[in-house]
């Protein structure tokens, strides 16, 4: 974990404003409560100043009056976001109207006061689904420029310290994309590469996992993920990519070594790039419960700032490991 203790030591040195829409949540509150007192970044809360208070007092969470609470159905700020979001979204066939009542929503306020540079990153998804909390970004935020496709990455803090960069690998795509194309794939290796490099600030290996390495099964799946590779490597030719790779081939450097001698990748990946989001999500989940590694995410790739999403089920270790997160990336990308 300490990768995480850096993200946690970087985040304090450098404190980013991050906004929790749901700051009416027990859970948000909680981790909110902790990442102020530990000063790891500043805390934007969006509800109701009143019952966010009444529920701190209810729960000896006495660090929330440190935080900037901010209620988007009566905020000073309501009258030029709506103008911003209208401006942004007119040619989309969006009425002032509208923009005025879509402004009410934590999760459009939250990304409009990215937006309009009051703050620098956002955490949601402890009450609402990934689409939700996707669907603003995307129309406010939107991606990376080169960039179409947003995919979610998840760290894998394992016990095998042989494998990946000392028992930490980076995987994709997790959370979003179902069954990405060729090109789609490729941006994702892209993305994920540069979060490794970018914000976990170690030098990206990028392995495309298939059920082959190197043509040992002819298969159209394992076409597409020669054709990701050869244009991921194109997008990205600074970045360390190989494939089609089987997972063992990937990570273990004796089967590395032996089917792919000349690889900068095989047998020494810490970053692992799905086929598809069904392969990801189980196998992510897999390693977490029968491994028993420490899954953290995802963070979300390929938004033009720092937008991550949780899962309704998340603990306040995830919030508040996320907000560390969260914070880094909005350090990465000043």
């Amino acid at each position: 974990m300490e990768i995480l203790n850096r993200f946690i030591e970087r985040a304090k040195q450098n404190p980013q404003r991050i906004v929790l829409p749901e700051g009416e949540e027990i859970r948000t509150l909680t981790a909110a409560n902790r990442i102020l007192a530990e000063s790891i970044a500043k805390i934007i809360l969006l509800g109701d100043r009143e019952k966010i208070l009444q529920i701190a007092a209810e729960n000896g969470l006495q660090n929330i009056d440190k935080a900037q609470i901010i209620n988007p159905k009566n905020s000073e700020f309501s009258e030029k976001y709506t103008d911003l979001l209208f401006e942004l979204r007119k040619s989309k066939g969006l009425a002032r109207e509208e923009a005025a009542e879509l402004v009410n929503n934590p999760l459009y306020f939250g990304c409009l006061m990215i937006k309009n540079g009051d703050a620098d990153g956002e955490l949601a998804g402890a009450q609402n689904t990934t689409g939700d909390v996707l669907r603003p970004a995307l129309q406010i935020i939107k991606t990376v420029q080169g960039i179409n496709v947003v995919s979610g990455a998840m760290m894998l803090f394992t016990k095998e310290w042989e494998y990946g960069e000392n028992g930490f690998v980076l995987v994709a795509d997790v959370a979003v994309l179902p069954n990405p194309t060729a090109a789609e794939l490729a941006q994702i290796a892209v993305v994920s590469g540069n979060t490794m490099k970018n914000m976990v600030g170690v030098e990206p290996k990028v392995a495309m996992l298939s059920f082959s390495t190197k043509g040992s099964a002819k298969n159209a799946m394992v076409d597409k993920v020669v054709e990701a590779t050869a244009l991921a490597k194109q997008l990205a030719p600074e970045l360390k990519i190989d494939g089609e790779l089987q997972a063992d081939a990937a990570l273990v450097p004796s089967v590395g070594k032996l089917k792919c001698p000349t690889s900068d990748v095989a047998g020494n990946a810490n970053v692992l790039i799905f086929p598809s989001l069904e392969v990801g999500n189980i196998g992510y989940k897999l390693v977490e419960r029968l491994g028993g590694a420490i899954a953290i995410g995802p963070v979300l790739q390929g938004i033009a700032a720092p937008i991550n999403d949780l899962s309704r089920g998340c603990s306040v270790d995830d919030i508040y490991n996320m907000i560390a997160i969260t914070a880094n990336q909005a350090i990465a990308a000043k």
